[in-house]
């Protein structure tokens, strides 16, 4: 199963993640990007590691 993380210090809040796969990321309380599940269901691991690659500072961790 894949997990996600995003690291907060590296995260400019652009928000592609979010728009790329909302049903894994969304806004934390900081404005900074949050994964609201840490293991990805499978039926969406392709959007989540789409964002993973899209992100500009690759501040989302995957596993």
């Amino acid at each position: 199963m894949m997990k996600v993380e995003v690291i907060d210090n590296d995260c400019v809040s652009c928000g592609l993640c979010i728009s790329t796969c909302p049903d894994v990321f969304e806004w934390g309380d900081d404005d900074k990007a949050v994964a609201k599940i840490l293991d990805v269901p499978s039926d969406l691991e392709d959007l989540a590691h789409e964002a993973v690659e899209e992100c500009p500072t690759g501040a989302i961790k995957e596993e």
